[in-house]
């Protein structure tokens, strides 16, 4: 058997509902620090598809119905997930303040939940 080419495939893009545009950006740019990348509307008055990022981490969101549900899990790797638990408490974001839990898996975690359902697991692997 021959080994399958990889073609140069990179990390997946998910695509994770939201249903209102204030509230996404007060999440994801305010609170979590993202940039907004792109955004795109059919015309005006239709649902907004935007992409944010902040390093290597690119999330779509969608306000078309179909694009995703609600209540998506995502798992964010990260090389210092306690200086990120450490920014974001510090925002003292009134609906979200995260946690920081050591797995039995062997991560450390810090999971937010969007006002949207989903939630974002940022982890690290631990050297415990």
């Amino acid at each position: 058997m021959s080994e399958a080419t990889d073609y140069g495939m990179k990390a997946p893009v998910p695509i994770l509902r939201m249903f209102d545009e204030e509230k996404a950006r007060q999440f994801y740019v305010d609170f979590l620090g993202f940039r907004i990348d792109w955004e795109h509307r059919f015309e005006p008055g239709t649902p907004l598809y935007m992409q944010v990022s902040r390093g290597g981490c690119r999330i779509h969101l969608s306000e078309h119905h179909g694009d995703g549900a609600p209540g998506a899990n995502l798992r964010v790797e990260t090389d210092d997930v306690e200086s990120l638990h450490a920014e974001l408490t510090a925002k003292k974001y009134k609906y979200n303040r995260p946690g920081l839990e050591q797995m039995p898996w062997g991560t450390r975690e810090c999971t937010v939940h969007d006002p949207f359902g989903n939630r974002i697991h940022f982890y690290q692997e631990s050297n415990e």
